[in-house]
Protein backbone atom coordinates (compact mmCIF):
# COMPACT_ATOMS: atom_id res chain seq x y z
CA UNK A 1 0.00 0.00 0.00
CA UNK A 2 0.92 3.80 -0.75
CA UNK A 3 0.97 5.89 2.24
CA UNK A 4 1.11 9.22 1.02
CA UNK A 5 3.80 11.35 3.81
CA UNK A 6 1.74 13.49 5.89
CA UNK A 7 3.84 16.55 5.08
CA UNK A 8 2.71 16.52 1.89
CA UNK A 9 -0.81 17.72 2.91
CA UNK A 10 -1.76 21.46 1.35
CA UNK A 11 -2.21 22.93 4.29
CA UNK A 12 1.27 23.37 6.00
CA UNK A 13 -0.20 22.70 9.80
CA UNK A 14 -1.36 19.65 8.22
CA UNK A 15 1.28 17.78 9.82
CA UNK A 16 0.41 19.22 13.42
CA UNK A 17 -1.98 18.41 15.92
CA UNK A 18 -4.12 20.87 16.74
CA UNK A 19 -5.32 21.21 20.32
CA UNK A 20 -8.66 19.53 20.54
CA UNK A 21 -11.32 22.17 21.62
CA UNK A 22 -9.40 24.57 23.31
CA UNK A 23 -11.79 26.81 24.43
CA UNK A 24 -14.49 24.32 25.35
CA UNK A 25 -13.05 21.41 27.39
CA UNK A 26 -16.76 20.87 28.94
CA UNK A 27 -18.72 18.93 26.59
CA UNK A 28 -18.76 15.25 25.49
CA UNK A 29 -16.67 14.09 22.64
CA UNK A 30 -17.73 11.54 20.38
CA UNK A 31 -14.75 9.58 19.59
CA UNK A 32 -15.12 9.17 15.24
CA UNK A 33 -16.89 8.85 12.43
CA UNK A 34 -16.63 6.06 9.56
CA UNK A 35 -17.17 5.99 6.24
CA UNK A 36 -16.82 4.11 2.63
CA UNK A 37 -18.50 3.82 -0.65
CA UNK A 38 -17.80 0.97 -3.35
CA UNK A 39 -18.90 1.27 -7.31
CA UNK A 40 -18.64 5.06 -8.05
CA UNK A 41 -15.65 6.97 -9.42
CA UNK A 42 -13.29 8.99 -7.62
CA UNK A 43 -14.33 6.88 -4.75
CA UNK A 44 -11.97 8.76 -2.58
CA UNK A 45 -13.94 12.46 -3.15
CA UNK A 46 -17.26 10.90 -2.20
CA UNK A 47 -15.68 9.92 0.97
CA UNK A 48 -13.83 12.86 1.49
CA UNK A 49 -17.19 14.64 1.08
CA UNK A 50 -18.95 11.44 3.58
CA UNK A 51 -16.01 12.34 6.14
CA UNK A 52 -16.86 16.18 5.78
CA UNK A 53 -20.17 15.33 7.03
CA UNK A 54 -19.57 13.86 10.13
CA UNK A 55 -16.24 15.88 11.26
CA UNK A 56 -18.58 16.65 14.52
CA UNK A 57 -17.79 13.13 15.48
CA UNK A 58 -13.92 13.41 15.50
CA UNK A 59 -11.97 16.98 14.43
CA UNK A 60 -8.63 15.53 15.84
CA UNK A 61 -7.52 13.59 12.66
CA UNK A 62 -8.68 12.18 9.29
CA UNK A 63 -7.56 9.27 7.12
CA UNK A 64 -8.83 7.84 3.68
CA UNK A 65 -7.79 4.70 1.98
CA UNK A 66 -8.68 3.56 -1.55
CA UNK A 67 -8.37 0.91 -4.08
CA UNK A 68 -6.94 0.92 -7.92
CA UNK A 69 -6.31 -2.00 -9.53
CA UNK A 70 -3.29 0.10 -11.36
CA UNK A 71 -2.33 2.15 -8.41
CA UNK A 72 -3.56 -0.69 -5.77
CA UNK A 73 -3.63 0.54 -2.13
CA UNK A 74 -3.59 3.78 -0.95
CA UNK A 75 -3.88 6.22 1.64
CA UNK A 76 -3.18 9.67 2.94
CA UNK A 77 -3.85 10.35 7.14
CA UNK A 78 -3.84 13.92 7.95
CA UNK A 79 -4.21 15.86 11.63
CA UNK A 80 -6.61 18.71 11.35
CA UNK A 81 -10.01 18.99 9.52
CA UNK A 82 -11.11 17.42 6.28
CA UNK A 83 -11.47 20.71 4.85
CA UNK A 84 -7.78 21.14 5.60
CA UNK A 85 -6.50 18.35 3.72
CA UNK A 86 -8.74 16.50 1.76
CA UNK A 87 -9.69 19.69 -0.65
CA UNK A 88 -6.28 19.66 -2.65
CA UNK A 89 -6.80 17.90 -6.13
CA UNK A 90 -2.71 16.65 -6.04
CA UNK A 91 -3.49 15.10 -3.09
CA UNK A 92 -6.81 13.39 -4.36
CA UNK A 93 -5.65 12.15 -7.41
CA UNK A 94 -3.23 10.38 -5.38
CA UNK A 95 -6.11 8.07 -3.96
CA UNK A 96 -7.64 6.48 -7.04
CA UNK A 97 -10.23 3.93 -7.76
CA UNK A 98 -13.85 3.26 -7.01
CA UNK A 99 -13.76 1.92 -3.56
CA UNK A 100 -12.64 3.79 -0.46
CA UNK A 101 -13.33 4.20 3.45
CA UNK A 102 -12.49 7.07 5.21
CA UNK A 103 -12.45 7.68 9.20
CA UNK A 104 -12.19 10.98 11.17
CA UNK A 105 -11.02 10.59 14.77
CA UNK A 106 -11.25 12.68 18.24
CA UNK A 107 -9.30 9.87 20.56
CA UNK A 108 -10.67 7.82 23.82
CA UNK A 109 -7.94 5.12 23.92
CA UNK A 110 -4.39 5.77 22.71
CA UNK A 111 -2.30 9.19 23.34
CA UNK A 112 -4.34 11.28 24.43
CA UNK A 113 -3.53 15.29 23.88
CA UNK A 114 -0.23 13.28 21.78
CA UNK A 115 -1.90 12.07 18.89
CA UNK A 116 0.71 10.03 16.79
CA UNK A 117 0.17 9.81 12.90
CA UNK A 118 0.45 6.10 12.80
CA UNK A 119 -2.87 5.94 15.32
CA UNK A 120 -5.05 7.87 12.31
CA UNK A 121 -6.95 5.13 10.94
CA UNK A 122 -8.13 3.64 8.68
CA UNK A 123 -5.83 0.71 9.37
CA UNK A 124 -4.30 -1.27 6.67
CA UNK A 125 -3.82 -5.25 6.91
CA UNK A 126 -1.91 -7.28 4.27
CA UNK A 127 -3.19 -11.05 4.34
CA UNK A 128 -2.31 -14.01 2.23
CA UNK A 129 -5.46 -13.32 0.04
CA UNK A 130 -4.78 -9.96 -0.40
CA UNK A 131 -5.02 -6.06 1.51
CA UNK A 132 -7.82 -4.78 3.97
CA UNK A 133 -8.46 -2.03 5.71
CA UNK A 134 -10.39 -1.02 8.49
CA UNK A 135 -11.84 1.79 10.40
CA UNK A 136 -13.63 1.69 13.68
CA UNK A 137 -16.05 3.97 15.82
CA UNK A 138 -16.81 2.50 19.32
CA UNK A 139 -14.42 1.28 22.01
CA UNK A 140 -13.19 -2.16 22.44
CA UNK A 141 -13.39 -2.70 26.58
CA UNK A 142 -11.10 -5.72 26.41
CA UNK A 143 -8.49 -4.00 24.15
CA UNK A 144 -5.53 -4.41 27.17
CA UNK A 145 -6.16 -7.83 27.46
CA UNK A 146 -6.53 -8.83 24.33
CA UNK A 147 -3.26 -6.92 23.25
CA UNK A 148 -1.61 -8.71 25.78
CA UNK A 149 -2.46 -11.61 24.40
CA UNK A 150 -1.24 -10.64 21.12
CA UNK A 151 1.76 -9.69 22.18
CA UNK A 152 2.37 -12.29 23.25
CA UNK A 153 2.32 -14.84 20.42
CA UNK A 154 4.16 -12.16 18.11
CA UNK A 155 2.39 -9.37 17.06
CA UNK A 156 3.96 -6.32 16.91
CA UNK A 157 1.52 -3.26 16.79
CA UNK A 158 2.01 -0.18 14.97
CA UNK A 159 0.02 2.35 17.33
CA UNK A 160 -2.45 3.03 20.61
CA UNK A 161 -5.19 2.19 19.50
CA UNK A 162 -7.68 -0.34 20.46
CA UNK A 163 -9.05 -0.70 16.95
CA UNK A 164 -6.14 -2.33 15.91
CA UNK A 165 -6.66 -5.16 17.94
CA UNK A 166 -9.20 -6.39 14.87
CA UNK A 167 -6.54 -5.93 12.50
CA UNK A 168 -3.92 -8.46 14.44
CA UNK A 169 -6.97 -10.66 15.78
CA UNK A 170 -7.69 -10.81 11.51
CA UNK A 171 -4.43 -11.94 10.61
CA UNK A 172 -4.44 -14.69 13.04
CA UNK A 173 -7.75 -16.50 11.91
CA UNK A 174 -7.15 -19.38 9.95
CA UNK A 175 -10.58 -18.48 7.59
CA UNK A 176 -10.05 -18.17 3.81
CA UNK A 177 -11.38 -15.00 3.30
CA UNK A 178 -11.62 -11.55 4.66
CA UNK A 179 -14.79 -11.72 5.85
CA UNK A 180 -15.00 -14.59 7.71
CA UNK A 181 -11.47 -13.60 9.53
CA UNK A 182 -13.64 -10.33 10.12
CA UNK A 183 -16.06 -12.31 12.06
CA UNK A 184 -13.79 -14.03 13.64
CA UNK A 185 -11.71 -11.79 15.17
CA UNK A 186 -14.96 -9.38 16.46
CA UNK A 187 -16.23 -12.56 18.26
CA UNK A 188 -13.32 -12.07 20.22
CA UNK A 189 -14.12 -8.16 21.04
CA UNK A 190 -16.21 -7.01 23.92
CA UNK A 191 -17.59 -3.46 23.54
CA UNK A 192 -18.79 -0.81 21.22
CA UNK A 193 -17.50 -1.26 17.40
CA UNK A 194 -19.61 0.12 14.12
CA UNK A 195 -17.04 -0.90 11.51
CA UNK A 196 -16.33 -0.19 7.94
CA UNK A 197 -13.81 -2.00 6.04
CA UNK A 198 -12.35 -2.62 2.57
CA UNK A 199 -10.96 -5.25 0.49
CA UNK A 200 -10.11 -4.26 -3.03
CA UNK A 201 -13.61 -5.33 -4.50
CA UNK A 202 -16.05 -5.60 -1.33
CA UNK A 203 -16.87 -2.93 1.08
CA UNK A 204 -17.83 -4.14 4.82
CA UNK A 205 -19.99 -3.23 7.33
CA UNK A 206 -20.77 -4.72 10.68
CA UNK A 207 -22.29 -3.45 14.00
CA UNK A 208 -21.75 -5.26 17.58
CA UNK A 209 -24.77 -7.22 18.91
CA UNK A 210 -25.50 -4.59 21.22
CA UNK A 211 -25.68 -1.38 18.18
CA UNK A 212 -24.16 0.77 20.11
CA UNK A 213 -22.82 3.14 17.56
CA UNK A 214 -24.80 3.90 14.18
CA UNK A 215 -23.98 2.29 11.26
CA UNK A 216 -26.11 3.09 7.85
CA UNK A 217 -26.48 1.53 4.49
CA UNK A 218 -27.39 3.85 1.42
CA UNK A 219 -27.06 3.78 -2.63
CA UNK A 220 -25.19 6.31 -4.78
CA UNK A 221 -25.91 5.65 -8.27
CA UNK A 222 -24.86 2.32 -9.08
CA UNK A 223 -23.03 1.83 -6.28
CA UNK A 224 -23.48 2.02 -2.57
CA UNK A 225 -22.30 3.56 0.79
CA UNK A 226 -21.76 3.18 4.27
CA UNK A 227 -21.76 5.87 6.95
CA UNK A 228 -22.11 6.67 10.82
CA UNK A 229 -25.01 8.51 10.30
CA UNK A 230 -27.49 9.76 7.31
CA UNK A 231 -26.49 13.08 6.97
CA UNK A 232 -23.20 11.88 5.33
CA UNK A 233 -25.00 10.30 2.62
CA UNK A 234 -27.23 13.36 1.79
CA UNK A 235 -23.94 15.33 0.88
CA UNK A 236 -22.93 12.82 -2.12
CA UNK A 237 -26.82 12.44 -3.21
CA UNK A 238 -27.31 9.05 -2.00
CA UNK A 239 -30.09 7.14 -0.98
CA UNK A 240 -30.43 6.50 2.20
CA UNK A 241 -31.79 2.49 2.49
CA UNK A 242 -31.68 1.41 5.93
CA UNK A 243 -29.82 0.82 9.10
CA UNK A 244 -27.26 -1.80 9.68
CA UNK A 245 -28.71 -4.09 12.42
CA UNK A 246 -27.45 -4.66 15.63
CA UNK A 247 -25.21 -8.00 15.11
CA UNK A 248 -25.16 -7.54 11.52
CA UNK A 249 -22.41 -8.06 8.75
CA UNK A 250 -23.24 -6.40 5.63
CA UNK A 251 -21.15 -7.42 2.72
CA UNK A 252 -21.48 -4.61 -0.41
CA UNK A 253 -20.08 -5.10 -3.72
CA UNK A 254 -20.69 -2.89 -7.11
CA UNK A 255 -23.50 -6.30 -7.64
CA UNK A 256 -25.10 -5.20 -4.47
CA UNK A 257 -25.64 -6.68 -0.56
CA UNK A 258 -25.18 -9.69 1.48
CA UNK A 259 -26.48 -9.78 5.18
CA UNK A 260 -24.83 -11.80 7.77
CA UNK A 261 -25.58 -12.04 11.20
CA UNK A 262 -22.19 -13.54 12.89
CA UNK A 263 -23.17 -12.83 16.47
CA UNK A 264 -25.17 -14.38 19.21
CA UNK A 265 -28.37 -12.20 19.00
CA UNK A 266 -28.55 -9.81 21.87
CA UNK A 267 -31.27 -7.37 23.30
CA UNK A 268 -30.25 -3.50 21.58
CA UNK A 269 -28.77 -1.26 23.56
CA UNK A 270 -28.22 1.73 21.30
CA UNK A 271 -26.51 4.73 22.79
CA UNK A 272 -29.17 6.92 23.94
CA UNK A 273 -26.88 10.58 24.04
CA UNK A 274 -26.73 10.14 20.32
CA UNK A 275 -30.26 11.32 20.52
CA UNK A 276 -29.32 13.93 22.62
CA UNK A 277 -26.04 15.47 21.34
CA UNK A 278 -23.17 13.59 19.03
CA UNK A 279 -25.77 13.07 15.76
CA UNK A 280 -26.49 16.03 13.97
CA UNK A 281 -29.91 16.73 13.85
CA UNK A 282 -30.39 16.31 10.40
CA UNK A 283 -29.85 12.93 10.57
CA UNK A 284 -32.37 10.17 11.40
CA UNK A 285 -31.69 7.42 13.80
CA UNK A 286 -33.78 4.85 14.75
CA UNK A 287 -36.60 5.70 12.16
CA UNK A 288 -36.41 9.24 14.08
CA UNK A 289 -35.52 12.80 13.23
CA UNK A 290 -32.69 13.87 15.63
CA UNK A 291 -33.96 17.34 15.20
CA UNK A 292 -37.56 16.15 15.84
CA UNK A 293 -36.30 14.18 19.20
CA UNK A 294 -34.42 16.80 20.79
CA UNK A 295 -37.35 19.07 20.15
CA UNK A 296 -39.52 16.74 21.99
CA UNK A 297 -36.70 16.50 24.64
CA UNK A 298 -37.63 20.50 25.12
CA UNK A 299 -41.05 20.03 25.64
CA UNK A 300 -40.46 17.42 28.02
CA UNK A 301 -38.15 19.57 30.34
CA UNK A 302 -41.25 22.35 30.11
CA UNK A 303 -43.55 19.99 31.38
CA UNK A 304 -41.25 18.80 34.23
CA UNK A 305 -39.59 21.53 34.84
CA UNK A 306 -41.82 25.04 33.87
CA UNK A 307 -40.58 28.30 35.65
CA UNK A 308 -41.09 31.94 35.08
CA UNK A 309 -39.08 33.93 32.66
CA UNK A 310 -39.47 36.02 29.59
CA UNK A 311 -37.42 34.38 27.09
CA UNK A 312 -36.14 30.98 26.32
CA UNK A 313 -32.42 31.25 24.97
CA UNK A 314 -30.70 28.37 22.99
CA UNK A 315 -26.70 27.57 23.99
CA UNK A 316 -25.51 27.17 20.33
CA UNK A 317 -25.85 25.03 18.79
CA UNK A 318 -26.75 21.50 20.46
CA UNK A 319 -29.07 23.35 22.78
CA UNK A 320 -31.35 25.10 20.16
CA UNK A 321 -33.81 22.14 19.40
CA UNK A 322 -34.43 21.24 22.99
CA UNK A 323 -34.97 25.05 23.44
CA UNK A 324 -37.29 25.59 20.59
CA UNK A 325 -39.68 22.58 22.15
CA UNK A 326 -39.43 24.09 25.74
CA UNK A 327 -40.49 27.67 24.09
CA UNK A 328 -43.56 25.96 22.11
CA UNK A 329 -44.67 23.77 24.82
CA UNK A 330 -44.27 26.70 27.54
CA UNK A 331 -45.40 29.39 25.17
CA UNK A 332 -42.31 31.93 26.80
CA UNK A 333 -41.04 33.55 23.70
CA UNK A 334 -37.76 31.63 21.91
CA UNK A 335 -34.99 34.56 21.09
CA UNK A 336 -31.29 34.27 20.39
CA UNK A 337 -29.76 35.66 23.66
CA UNK A 338 -26.41 34.31 22.63
CA UNK A 339 -24.50 34.53 19.08
CA UNK A 340 -21.84 31.60 17.89
CA UNK A 341 -18.58 33.02 15.99
CA UNK A 342 -18.50 30.40 13.62
CA UNK A 343 -14.75 30.94 12.49
CA UNK A 344 -13.38 30.07 15.79
CA UNK A 345 -10.90 27.37 15.02
CA UNK A 346 -7.30 27.18 13.17
CA UNK A 347 -7.37 31.04 13.84
CA UNK A 348 -6.33 30.17 17.25
CA UNK A 349 -3.76 27.29 16.72
CA UNK A 350 -1.68 28.55 19.28
CA UNK A 351 -3.68 31.10 21.55
CA UNK A 352 -1.76 33.40 24.24
CA UNK A 353 -2.63 32.70 27.68
CA UNK A 354 -4.33 36.33 27.69
CA UNK A 355 -6.53 34.79 24.71
CA UNK A 356 -7.19 31.71 26.76
CA UNK A 357 -8.42 33.32 29.82
CA UNK A 358 -11.28 34.34 27.18
CA UNK A 359 -12.45 31.28 27.37
CA UNK A 360 -16.02 31.01 25.75
CA UNK A 361 -16.12 34.63 24.70
CA UNK A 362 -14.05 33.77 21.63
CA UNK A 363 -17.16 31.45 20.64
CA UNK A 364 -20.29 32.80 22.15
CA UNK A 365 -21.31 36.58 22.21
CA UNK A 366 -24.40 37.85 24.22
CA UNK A 367 -26.84 39.88 22.14
CA UNK A 368 -26.91 42.53 25.39
CA UNK A 369 -29.69 44.74 23.55
CA UNK A 370 -32.33 41.37 23.65
CA UNK A 371 -31.35 39.92 27.46
CA UNK A 372 -30.80 43.01 29.37
CA UNK A 373 -33.60 43.19 32.59
CA UNK A 374 -35.13 39.88 31.05
CA UNK A 375 -35.62 36.74 33.38
CA UNK A 376 -33.46 34.13 31.11
CA UNK A 377 -34.15 30.11 30.75
CA UNK A 378 -30.97 28.45 29.06
CA UNK A 379 -31.44 25.49 27.46
CA UNK A 380 -28.28 23.63 27.09
CA UNK A 381 -27.54 19.92 26.23
CA UNK A 382 -25.66 18.58 29.01
CA UNK A 383 -23.61 19.67 32.39
CA UNK A 384 -20.30 17.94 32.58
CA UNK A 385 -17.63 19.78 34.86
CA UNK A 386 -19.84 22.82 34.64
CA UNK A 387 -16.97 25.34 33.86
CA UNK A 388 -18.45 26.38 30.71
CA UNK A 389 -21.95 26.39 32.26
CA UNK A 390 -20.50 29.24 34.96
CA UNK A 391 -18.78 31.00 32.29
CA UNK A 392 -21.77 31.59 30.18
CA UNK A 393 -24.08 32.39 33.32
CA UNK A 394 -21.39 34.93 33.91
CA UNK A 395 -22.06 36.58 30.54
CA UNK A 396 -25.74 36.84 30.60
CA UNK A 397 -25.55 38.44 34.06
CA UNK A 398 -22.98 40.82 33.04
CA UNK A 399 -25.27 41.69 29.78
CA UNK A 400 -28.09 42.71 32.25
CA UNK A 401 -30.30 39.69 32.89
CA UNK A 402 -32.33 39.66 36.22
CA UNK A 403 -32.53 36.34 36.30
CA UNK A 404 -30.54 33.12 35.03
CA UNK A 405 -32.23 29.58 34.83
CA UNK A 406 -30.78 26.36 33.30
CA UNK A 407 -32.51 23.30 32.13
CA UNK A 408 -30.39 20.98 30.78
CA UNK A 409 -31.58 18.46 27.93
CA UNK A 410 -30.07 15.54 29.28
CA UNK A 411 -30.16 13.82 32.56
CA UNK A 412 -26.97 14.66 34.92
CA UNK A 413 -24.10 12.97 33.44
CA UNK A 414 -22.57 11.32 36.59
CA UNK A 415 -20.64 8.22 35.12
CA UNK A 416 -18.04 7.70 32.28
CA UNK A 417 -19.02 6.44 29.04
CA UNK A 418 -16.41 2.97 28.01
CA UNK A 419 -18.06 2.65 24.47
CA UNK A 420 -16.31 5.47 22.06
CA UNK A 421 -16.83 8.72 24.01
CA UNK A 422 -14.42 11.09 25.68
CA UNK A 423 -15.35 11.18 29.13
CA UNK A 424 -13.97 13.13 32.17
CA UNK A 425 -12.57 10.93 35.11
CA UNK A 426 -15.67 9.78 37.63
CA UNK A 427 -14.51 12.51 40.04
CA UNK A 428 -14.86 15.44 37.43
CA UNK A 429 -18.08 14.96 36.99
CA UNK A 430 -19.86 17.28 38.72
CA UNK A 431 -23.08 15.11 39.14
CA UNK A 432 -21.29 12.37 40.33
CA UNK A 433 -21.37 14.23 43.66
CA UNK A 434 -23.63 17.00 43.78
CA UNK A 435 -27.37 16.76 43.91
CA UNK A 436 -29.15 18.77 41.48
CA UNK A 437 -29.74 21.76 44.05
CA UNK A 438 -25.92 21.48 45.05
CA UNK A 439 -24.87 21.88 41.22
CA UNK A 440 -27.53 24.66 40.88
CA UNK A 441 -25.33 26.73 44.08
CA UNK A 442 -22.54 25.81 42.13
CA UNK A 443 -23.16 27.60 39.33
CA UNK A 444 -25.13 30.51 40.84
CA UNK A 445 -27.74 30.43 38.84
CA UNK A 446 -31.39 31.45 40.03
CA UNK A 447 -32.40 27.33 39.31
CA UNK A 448 -30.98 24.41 37.37
CA UNK A 449 -33.18 21.34 36.33
CA UNK A 450 -32.14 18.28 34.01
CA UNK A 451 -34.78 15.75 31.99
CA UNK A 452 -35.43 13.08 33.93
CA UNK A 453 -34.36 9.71 32.64
CA UNK A 454 -38.16 8.27 32.12
CA UNK A 455 -38.70 12.12 30.13
CA UNK A 456 -35.52 11.14 28.18
CA UNK A 457 -37.06 7.94 26.82
CA UNK A 458 -40.44 9.51 26.60
CA UNK A 459 -38.71 11.95 24.11
CA UNK A 460 -37.08 8.94 22.32
CA UNK A 461 -40.22 7.26 21.67
CA UNK A 462 -40.90 5.14 24.90
CA UNK A 463 -43.94 6.29 25.95
CA UNK A 464 -43.54 4.55 29.22
CA UNK A 465 -40.42 5.56 30.08
CA UNK A 466 -37.36 3.60 31.16
CA UNK A 467 -38.37 0.09 32.15
CA UNK A 468 -35.95 -0.41 34.90
CA UNK A 469 -35.69 -4.35 34.52
CA UNK A 470 -35.35 -4.09 30.31
CA UNK A 471 -33.81 -0.40 29.35
CA UNK A 472 -34.25 -0.01 25.46
CA UNK A 473 -30.63 1.94 25.24
CA UNK A 474 -27.51 2.40 26.20
CA UNK A 475 -27.68 5.08 29.26
CA UNK A 476 -24.75 4.09 31.58
CA UNK A 477 -23.44 7.61 31.41
CA UNK A 478 -26.44 8.70 33.34
CA UNK A 479 -27.77 5.65 35.19
CA UNK A 480 -23.94 3.80 35.73
CA UNK A 481 -25.53 0.27 34.54
CA UNK A 482 -23.23 -0.77 31.55
CA UNK A 483 -24.70 -3.15 28.91
CA UNK A 484 -20.79 -4.48 28.32
CA UNK A 485 -18.58 -5.06 31.41
CA UNK A 486 -15.51 -2.52 31.24
CA UNK A 487 -13.19 -5.49 32.00
CA UNK A 488 -9.99 -2.72 31.08
CA UNK A 489 -11.34 -0.32 33.14
CA UNK A 490 -12.19 -2.46 36.55
CA UNK A 491 -8.77 -3.82 35.45
CA UNK A 492 -7.51 -1.15 36.34
CA UNK A 493 -9.48 -0.30 39.66
CA UNK A 494 -12.72 1.40 38.20
CA UNK A 495 -15.56 0.79 40.39
CA UNK A 496 -19.21 -0.19 39.24
CA UNK A 497 -22.71 1.21 40.42
CA UNK A 498 -23.55 -0.38 44.08
CA UNK A 499 -26.54 -1.04 45.96
CA UNK A 500 -26.38 2.03 47.70
CA UNK A 501 -26.24 4.05 44.46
Amino acid sequence: MTDIPATQASDPEAGKLPPSHPFDDDKLREECGVFGVVGVGEAANFTALGLHALQHRGQEAGGIVAYDQAEGFTSARRFGYVRDNFTSASLMETLPGTIAIGHVRYSTTGSKGATQIRDVQPFFGEFSMGGAAIAHNGNITNAAALRRELIDRGSIFQSSSDSECIVHLMARSLQRDIPERMKDALRRVEGAFSVVAMTRTKLIGVRDPLGVRPLVLGKVGDGWALSSETCALDIIGAEFVREVEPGEMVVVTAEGVQSYHPFEPKKPRFCIFEHVYFSRPDSILGGRSVYETRRQIGVELAREAPVDADLVCPVPDSGTPAAIGFSQESGIPYAMGIVRNQYVGRTFIEPTEQIRNMGVRLKLNVNRALIAGKRVILVDDSVVRGTTSRKIKEMILDAGAKEVHFRIASPPTSWPCFYGVDTPERDKLLASHMTEDEMCAHLGVDSLRFISLNGLYRAVGEEKGRDPAAPQYCDACFSGEYPVEPADMLERGFQLKTAAE
